[in-house]
């Protein structure tokens, strides 16, 4: 039987949220979570969803949510599944947990469950960052009638492929040698995909000893603040192209991830960071991050990662989706310095063609990857826009 996460979140802290902004439990039976919500608005108005990345939490939508609950919006962010202070995940080790309770079907209705517990039949929105899209996407994709419209943030949807359309060669099939042949580079490499499915991550990634300045490195280096951010468009997944990516994407092949945000922290970027991140996110921003990680450690969320990198778990999750688009209205959102727009040169091309309804890309200036938290104010224009349209 699995070991479900039960951890006594009420003796926690209060997080240090924004006013407006209210936080609480909202308890499960033992076999649903029992999540941890940031809430705003009331709760009588239309319900918007918000789903964080990795290793982000419920937190990162504190600046976009007030925003949003102004105009007349139930806003609603949780940590979720594997992340934060949301209990009844299974908590065991890399080599015992049930993977299975971690798939992507699985994350989609955690967000039908916490919609039905609000007490509401339909989400006026639902919104991902980062890997929050995924579950976004499948609430598009397979419930239309449950979400209105969806806006996705950074990460990109192109649809499940059927069968047929998986047997024609394409440039961004990953070639079935591709771990191979980044390890033959002239500086041997990994994808950070890969590394983050392996049982050593977490254990390299979680000892509360440097967190903060781990993370602080992380999100500075995939912001639009790093002095060299030379993006480039990946034209196909080779290693020699996959080679441009910064090392946080492509990481140096016998480097865990902290150590490779280490080697590109050099004192000059050290410098860069405390100059510009504050801007954003300042030093109490990331201890809050910091200290939740040391908590709980990164297994649960990078158990996500395990499934996306199982071809035949993921086969299974999602058959009887190959080949759907999404009907509903789809807004894409992407900071200008983000490198996920550049990691496939037919990206807006290929969302047009999975999303019936597609508006955009919103190419927001002066973000990178954390585009809700670098520019709340000009994504909130584009995302309320969206909403009052028909």
């Amino acid at each position: 039987m699995a070991n479900l996460s039960s951890s006594p979140v009420s003796s926690l802290p209060p997080l240090p949220l924004p006013a407006g902004l209210r936080e609480r439990q909202l308890p499960g039976n033992p076999s649903t979570l029992s999540y941890h919500l940031i809430e705003a608005g009331t709760q009588d108005f239309p319900l918007l969803i918000l789903l964080h990345g990795f290793p982000e939490l419920a937190y990162s939508w504190r600046k976009l949510m007030p925003l949003l609950a102004e105009a007349g919006y139930y806003v609603v962010a949780y940590d979720q599944r594997g992340f934060g202070r949301t209990t009844n995940w299974d908590t065991r080790p890399f080599h015992k947990v049930d993977l299975n309770t971690f798939t992507q079907t699985t994350l989609r209705n955690d967000v039908i469950t916490l919609m039905e517990r609000l007490g509401y039949h339909q989400v006026e929105c639902v919104m991902g960052h980062d890997f929050g899209c995924v579950p976004a996407h499948l609430c598009a994709l397979s419930r239309p009638d449950m979400f209105k419209k969806t806006v996705i943030m950074g990460h990109p949807f192109f649809g499940i492929p059927t069968a047929e359309e998986k047997s024609r060669p394409s440039p961004f099939d990953p070639p079935s040698n591709l771990k191979e042949d980044l390890a033959k580079l002239p500086q041997p490499k990994k994808h950070y995909r890969h590394y983050y499915s392996t049982a050593s991550a977490s254990a390299e990634m979680s000892p509360p000893s440097g967190m903060k300045e781990f993370l602080g490195g992380y999100f500075h280096l995939k912001s639009a603040d790093p002095l060299h951010n030379d993006l480039q468009p990946i034209t196909a997944m080779t290693a020699e192209e996959l080679n441009k990516l910064p090392s946080y994407y492509l990481m140096p092949l016998h480097l865990g991830m902290r150590d490779t945000i280490a080697q590109s922290m050099t004192s000059e970027e050290k410098s860069n960071m405390h100059l510009h991140q504050p801007r954003w996110l300042p030093p109490s921003d990331v201890q809050v991050y910091a200290d939740e990680w040391s908590r709980t450690g990164f297994q649960g969320g990078l158990n996500w990662y395990r499934v996306a990198t199982d071809a035949e778990l993921m086969r299974k999750d999602l058959q009887g989706l190959e080949g759907k688009r999404i009907e509903i209205p789809c807004l894409y959102v992407v900071g200008v310095k983000d490198w996920i727009l550049h990691q496939n040169v037919d990206t807006v091309a290929r969302m047009r063609r999975a999303c019936q309804r597609f508006e955009g890309p919103v190419m927001v200036e002066g973000a990178g990857h954390w585009v809700q938290q670098e520019r709340p104010e000009k994504v909130a224009e584009e995302v309320l826009r969206f909403l009052r349209g028909a």
